[in-house]
């Protein structure tokens, strides 16, 4: 039976020719992490660009309705948007992610690929509205920011010697901290508490890359199966795919220019 490697780096396997192929294993198996992950924010991306371009308009005959910024709505457009639809378009991608979560180890390779698919298009579909609220010079600009700092932080997480358990443990802790200051600022819309968690936000995510990426790598063991291999991908590109999106819209509230 095959000896499980955690990682590759740091323990010895004996044999050049077995360090050579848990080496071309593992990057094998990292690239497609990245893959997944890479086509999921494309998917993200074609999704909110398309959406928002069915639902806005710059023809008066085709609007229903017009935003303080005067931006004009289609009838799709008002129907996401200003319906109570909106609440459909905010939750949806929620329950796509809590159902990959909890029956990915049921599905097929396949099946868990396809929900992730679908679930990175009702996250377009949710972000869509960030165009009717930033600039899409500052939107272009904060995503290639994100990715700058994300494939930096990812590569530290993926080449570092240091154990990032626990600083993963404590940044956890620090999510859940984050989520509940969020849902009071829902009622007290403060402006400096907003601020805060935008920046606190942005540092647990950027913390949150490299311990995933490092997580990620950790948990390849050459012996698996194809179909597990495949599942551990899935949910390692998700993983990679939530701290960018969250790290990308903490990092527009800093950055992006609002209309």
């Amino acid at each position: 039976m095959a000896e499980p490697v955690r990682n590759y780096q740091t323990r010895a396997v004996p044999g050049a020719g077995v360090d050579a192929a848990i080496d071309q294993g593992l990057r094998a198996y990292m690239i497609k992490v990245y893959n997944l992950m890479g086509l999921g924010l494309l998917i993200t991306g074609l999704a909110a660009v398309g959406t928002i371009m069915l639902a806005t308009t710059t023809d008066p005959a085709s609007a229903v309705a017009t935003l303080p910024n005067g931006d004009m709505l289609t009838s799709f457009g008002y129907a996401i948007f200003g319906s109570p639809l909106k609440w459909l378009v905010i939750f949806a991608p929620l329950a796509a992610v809590i159902f990959l979560s909890f029956r990915v180890q049921s599905m097929s390779v396949s099946a868990a690929q396809t929900t992730f698919w679908v679930y990175a298009g009702l996250v377009g579909l949710s972000l869509s509205s960030i165009f009717l609220v930033y600039t899409t010079a500052s939107i272009s600009q904060t995503f290639f920011a994100t990715a700058a700092a994300f494939g930096g932080l990812s590569l530290y997480g993926y080449t570092t010697k240091r154990d990032l358990s626990a600083f993963g443990s404590f940044l956890v802790m620090g999510l859940v901290g984050l989520i509940i200051a969020m849902v009071i600022n829902i009622f007290l819309q403060s402006s400096a508490l907003s601020f805060a968690v935008s920046a606190i936000g942005v540092l647990i995510f950027a913390g949150l890359t490299a311990y995933d990426t490092q997580n990620i790598k950790e948990m390849y063991f050459e012996g698996d199966e194809t179909d597990v291999a495949g599942r551990k991908a899935i949910m390692g590109a998700l993983r990679l795919y939530l701290d960018f999106i969250n790290l990308f819209m903490f990092l527009l509230q800093f950055m992006g220019d609002r209309r």
